[in-house]
């Protein structure tokens, strides 16, 4: 029998007025079941949404510093179990367990991080163009947040999204991806663990449009933070927009690495690789599409199909594998999809292709890393996201070449360039339309201290992780005190 895990509502684990739950099971084993999450109705959000709304009238006026030592101790309990969090995590996300790792160790580090911040917040004083007075600013708290988290990184992205929040004073209502409730199921563990005070933390297991929409739309709720599809993006925007809520969106991407011919390619492989086929392609940053100068063209293309032949795909929990599976079977079909689409458009298909079959590769959705050389610009799979270990090559003839076929897409995550040339390297920092941008590195692998997020349609404007996520949950409030017993008019007298 499955194990039964319970909302957490208020400081308690309850189950769903729904009575309702449904099965969480491994993509790489469909043998492996990890337990029968609630299948929540808008009556559960509602009654989580309630308990953040009370719980902020106290939490807002806990010393920030306070609030800083509790989500240190948070931390201190995520690295005492990041083992057993990141074995758990594979097994319900399928990336391979050096990944999970550190999936759990980013969430530790910006719960360390926000910590901090609660000695910080800082604001700024200016001299006053008048006499005997003085002006400052502070951050202020908003009040609930509800957040509808992804499933390819499941305790990363949703530490993202709490730790900033919290540290401003916020309340905090969750939806984990129904793909992996278990991770968020951890963190609030932790949470409960370390003393976060009763209804400061609320998680509410179910769908998008059964739990994500009552979230989004109810009227105590002041920020709503997504993470997933650009198209589901604008859902939550138009929902939102009645209200003014603050709404923090991280899309779509379509990211492209570009390898100039001075460029040291058996790094730029190693980085193709990783970008491309680390978390099996499923993330928002993962390398997409690859720009080659046509002077190195051919032996780039011959050093990658050769590395990746050689990779090994399989069950995560295997420290040798490289890749796991796609997370669920429509996802798998969407992969499939866009190979049968990119063979049909033109492209040369020079590894993989395939779904994995037979043995243990018939109990989860794996699918082999598949490159397509000579892909032009008019081509789906260079327009379009697949979110699934599929690279499309293309040749250009210069940088400036590169530079323009880089920016080609209605996105703006991430990008990364190789080269020795300095100079184009700085060109490419200032030209290329992306929030992130690497030189000598892939397209992946943030880091928790600088702001994540992206342009055009990636993005809404907003940036999380680092100092800057404390905007999407505070606002700014200006204070003028005028000691001088007098009135004085600025811009007047």
């Amino acid at each position: 029998m499955a194990e039964v895990f319970k909302n957490f509502i208020n400081g308690k684990w309850v189950e769903s007025k729904s009575g309702e739950t449904f099965t969480n099971v491994n993509p790489a084993n469909s043998d492996d079941v990890l337990g029968e999450f609630q299948k929540s109705n808008e009556d559960d959000v509602n009654d989580a949404i309630a308990a953040a709304a009370d719980a902020y009238k106290s939490w807002r006026l806990m010393p920030a510093p306070k609030r800083g030592e509790i989500l240190y101790r948070v931390a201190n309990r995520l690295l005492a179990d990041k083992e057993r969090i990141s074995q758990e995590m594979t097994r319900e996300m399928g990336k391979v367990i050096k990944e999970t790792r550190g999936d759990t160790q980013e969430a530790i580090d910006m719960t360390y991080y926000m910590a901090g911040e609660g000695r910080r917040l800082y604001g700024m004083t200016t001299p006053s163009e008048m006499e005997s007075k003085f002006n400052m600013t502070i951050r202020q708290p908003l009040g609930v947040c509800s957040f509808i988290t992804p499933w390819n990184f499941p305790i990363a992205i949703p530490s993202w999204k709490m730790m900033p929040a919290l540290i401003c004073g916020n309340t905090i209502v969750i939806k984990p991806a129904t793909d992996t409730p278990l991770s968020v199921v951890n963190l609030m563990k932790a949470c409960e663990a370390e003393g976060v005070p009763a209804g400061v933390v609320n998680m509410v297991t179910g769908s998008g449009g059964t739990v994500g929409t009552p979230m989004m739309k109810h009227k105590d709720v002041k920020v709503v933070s997504f993470t997933g599809s650009t198209e589901v993006g604008r859902i939550v925007a138009g929902a939102c927009a009645p209200n003014f809520k603050h709404t923090c969106l991280e899309m779509g991407g379509k990211n492209v690495q570009m390898v100039m011919d001075d460029a040291k390619l058996e790094l730029a492989v190693e980085g193709a690789l990783w970008g491309a086929f680390g978390t099996t392609g499923q993330r928002c940053t993962a390398t997409s599409r690859l720009v080659v100068h046509e002077k190195v063209y051919d032996k780039f293309l011959e050093m990658l199909v050769e590395k990746v032949a050689k990779l090994k795909v399989g069950n995560g929990l295997d420290e040798s594998i490289d890749m796991g599976p796609c997370i669920n079977q429509d996802q798998l079909d969407t992969v499939l999809k866009y190979i049968d689409i990119a063979t049909k458009d033109g492209g040369r298909l020079v590894a993989g292709g395939k779904r994995l079959t037979g043995g243990d590769y018939d109990k989860g959705f794996f699918v082999q890393p598949t490159i397509f050389a000579d892909i032009t610009q008019d081509m789906t799979i260079w327009k379009e996201e697949i979110f699934g270990p599929v690279l499309a090559v293309s040749k250009c003839n210069s940088f400036e070449q590169a530079i323009e076929m880089a920016n080609d897409t209605v996105y703006g995550l991430s990008a990364s360039l190789y080269t020795q040339n300095v100079n184009n390297a700085y060109t490419a920092m200032r030209d290329i339309e992306t929030g992130i941008f690497y030189v000598n590195a892939p397209t992946i692998g943030a880091e928790t201290h600088l702001p994540f997020g992206g342009v055009k349609e990636t993005g809404n404007g907003h940036r999380e992780a680092s100092e800057a996520a404390l905007d999407v949950y505070s606002e700014w409030k200006s204070i003028y005190v005028d000691y001088s017993g007098k009135l004085q008019r600025p811009q007047i007298d």
